[in-house]
């Protein structure tokens, strides 16, 4: 805990997932949220088997979800939200003439059922 997955539009060439999953990593960890920096899982998906409404045009998407275990208010997951977004406002492409729409989830994790371990060969 925490996940955070970044699904884009392939027709976004220019997408530039190293520098956006670090971006966001340090802004998160930076919210005083993430308790060990460690925790934090960050991964881009490029999708593009994609369909954005019915008209016609170059369409392109960045949506972002972040994955918490319970418990965070709605004001501390729409400050986290914000910081997410401010990232991907500054980074993703906009191509011309296409229209890129871009959004955050913040989604709550169960406590009960979530299963983690940190696996790590001794020698």
């Amino acid at each position: 805990m925490p996940h955070l997955i970044v699904d884009y539009s392939a027709n976004l060439d220019d997408f530039p997932t190293d520098t956006v999953l670090r971006e966001l990593n340090a802004t998160l960890c930076a919210s005083g949220e993430i308790a060990d920096e460690a925790d934090l899982k960050s991964r881009a998906v490029a999708h593009t088997a994609i369909v954005i409404g019915t008209g016609g045009g170059p369409r392109g998407f960045v949506h972002a979800e972040l994955r918490l275990l319970t418990g965070r208010s709605s004001e501390t997951k729409a400050a986290l939200s914000a910081r997410i977004a401010d990232v991907l406002r500054r980074h993703t492409p906009k191509p011309a003439g296409m229209l890129v729409q871009m959004s955050v989830e913040v989604r709550d994790m169960d406590r009960a059922s979530y299963a983690k371990e940190r696996l790590q060969n001794a020698g």
